[in-house]
């Protein structure tokens, strides 16, 4: 008797064994992915080595450094009010190896200032955390005839336009600081931008500006050496690491408040894993003891947060400074 083999199930079976041989392939890539980061990676800042956006990166990338396993480099790209720094990293690969160490001044300020710029701070960018904040300082040469933020305000409405302040750059923090204060006394100052923090306290040091409205991280050496005078700061409340100089809305303008921040972002779309494996080990570092008194030593505070925190808090930044923009109407240089 003939028998009859029967053939139903041998194309599922053909197809299986075609899958399980594959299989040892698939896992061997799985087990061959890299890890991030396996490479150095990039802190973009946008401003020169000294000041306060690289104040903040540097221990941060230090700490990564050796937490990852991989160098994290500051890559100081100065120029145009950070501008030039976050065109770079928006640019870059959305990988996980060039990140930026973005500031108000690029991310909040300039969209308002600058009519056409290669980037947009949301569209462009995925946040990974906020990193730290930071008072202003009003400072001035200690050839300036003020004592007090009064008498400065007396000298500006006496002399016009014939004193002049540095700042790190059209749209930073700095500038805005000034353009608030000419907006609210009426008066009238002539704005001098550098390519950082540091450089503008050497041209204040120097007598090339009478003033400027400094970072704690540039401003507290030199106020403590004497070589400049510290009138007042520009946040809301007193600073812990300066509690003699008032506030300028308390010493003559009520209702005057500027402050400065730092956080760190990588390209949009970069993979969620690596955002948040970034968001985990930078949280951590900014909670630290060493780091919080380095910080505080340098007139900034940490301030962790989520991604979509910062996201959201770049956003209502961004919001509050073009009115002031537009309101005082500056224009880049």
């Amino acid at each position: 008797m003939t028998k009859t083999r029967s053939t139903s199930g041998t194309p599922a079976l053909a197809g299986l064994a075609i899958a399980l041989a594959g299989l040892p392939a698939v896992v061997h890539a799985q087990q061959k992915a890299p890890a991030y980061p396996d490479r150095p990676v990039r802190m973009l800042v946008g401003f020169a080595p000294g000041g306060g956006a690289d104040t903040a990166a540097r221990p941060v990338a230090q700490r990564l450094s050796e937490v990852l396993g991989q160098q994290f480099v500051v890559d100081n790209r100065p120029g145009a009010g950070g501008n030039i720094a976050t065109e770079i990293a928006s640019r870059s690969n959305a990988d996980g190896y060039s990140l930026l160490v973005g500031t108000i001044a690029a991310l909040a300020i300039n969209p308002s200032i600058y009519e056409k710029l290669s980037f947009d701070p949301v569209r462009d960018f995925s946040p990974i955390t906020n990193m730290a904040s930071s008072i202003n300082v009003l400072v001035v040469h200690p050839s300036v005839p003020a004592k007090t933020v009064k008498d400065l305000v007396g000298l500006l409405r006496a002399k016009g336009g014939s004193l002049n302040y540095g700042s790190s750059g059209v749209g930073s923090a700095g500038h805005l600081s000034g353009v608030l204060m000419e907006h609210m006394t009426k008066t009238d100052m002539t704005h001098i931008p550098y390519k950082g923090g540091a450089p503008a306290m050497s041209a204040l040091l120097g007598g090339e500006v009478q003033m400027v409205f400094a970072t704690a991280a540039t401003a507290i050496p030199q106020i403590k050496a004497g070589k400049i005078r510290g009138l007042a700061v520009t946040t809301a409340t007193r600073a812990g690491m300066l509690p003699d100089l008032p506030t300028i809305a308390e010493a003559a303008l009520p209702g005057y408040e500027a402050n400065n921040w730092y956080g760190l972002l990588a390209p949009a779309k970069t993979p969620k894993p690596i955002i948040d494996r970034l968001n985990a080990e930078t949280v951590k570092i900014l909670g630290t003891q060493n780091l919080r008194e380095f910080y505080f030593s340098q007139g900034l505070e940490p301030t962790p947060s989520t991604p979509e925190a910062f996201g959201a808090y770049i956003k209502a930044e961004i919001a509050k400074w073009s009115k002031l923009v537009k309101a005082a109407g500056v224009k880049p240089d």
